[in-house]
């Protein structure tokens, strides 16, 4: 049996927002609502924070969770998990972003399950229907077109497919990248030994190098509507959002 675990990177240096994953005005830190969404997994055995920050360490320790210190050079969470693994025991790695604690563990799960089903794959992820605050032509939402089989053609910031005629195909309408991924350790240290890609640098878009290299992702297609967290505002948004919904359960 897989022994699964999930590691969130984080790191206190956020260009749009800084100290992104320790803001607390929920009363937890951010970073610990990401990991306590992806312990509900099911398949998820273990949830581990790797970051550069004795702050986000003190946190990560104090809600229970283990954590990992790592340099604080890494360009990307990648990068930061691939050094983390080194003092992990697990057969597969999720890598789960800090900022995005409404991601669905049913998702987490998908994922996991398209990677183990596709015997070519190197890695898994997910991707989802846009939802109506979504704006296929904004470039910080993420697509992917994936094949009849499942796996990745391309991700892109652009506005992929183009639908030219006008057909309005729901099998081809577009599908918003889930930023989450997993693979192996042996499948994480092979992405890190790969020179990177031209397509990834154009799009800054790190899953990329694994398709210019000929490596496969398979991808599953989950319900999430939810969206990251990249700036004060939508975090603030997020918190409000938040205590509505607790004030609308409480009442009778």
């Amino acid at each position: 049996m897989n022994r699964i675990v999930a590691v969130i990177p984080g790191r206190m240096g956020s260009t749009r927002f800084p100290g992104k994953m320790l803001a607390d005005d929920t009363g937890t830190p951010l970073i610990i609502h990401s990991a306590l969404n992806a312990r509900a997994a099911a398949r998820i055995d273990e949830v581990v924070i790797a970051s550069d920050s004795d702050a986000i360490a003190a946190a990560a320790q104090a809600a229970g969770f283990t954590h990992v210190m790592t340099r604080a050079d890494h360009p990307n969470g990648t990068s930061r998990i691939a050094e983390a693994i080194d003092t992990i025991e697990a057969d597969l790695i999720v890598n789960v972003q800090g900022d995005e604690p409404d991601l669905p563990p049913a998702a987490i799960d998908a994922a996991i399950d398209a990677l183990l089903a596709d015997p070519d794959a190197s890695v898994g992820t997910a991707a989802a229907r846009l939802n109506d605050t979504d704006d296929v032509n904004n470039p910080a939402v993420v697509k992917v077109v994936i094949d009849a089989r499942g796996g990745a053609l391309y991700f892109s910031r652009a506005a992929i497919p183009h639908d030219r005629d006008g057909l309005d195909a729901q099998d081809c309408s577009p599908l918003r990248h889930v930023g989450l991924y997993v693979y192996s350790p042996a499948a994480l240290r092979d992405y890190i030994s790969l020179p990177e890609g031209t397509l990834e640098r154009l799009e800054c878009l790190e899953q990329l190098r694994l398709l210019e290299h000929g490596r496969r992702i398979a991808v599953a297609t989950v319900d999430a509507p939810h969206c990251g967290i990249d700036t004060p505002e939508q975090y603030a948004a997020w918190v409000a959002q938040r205590a509505t919904a607790k004030t609308n359960a409480a009442d009778p």
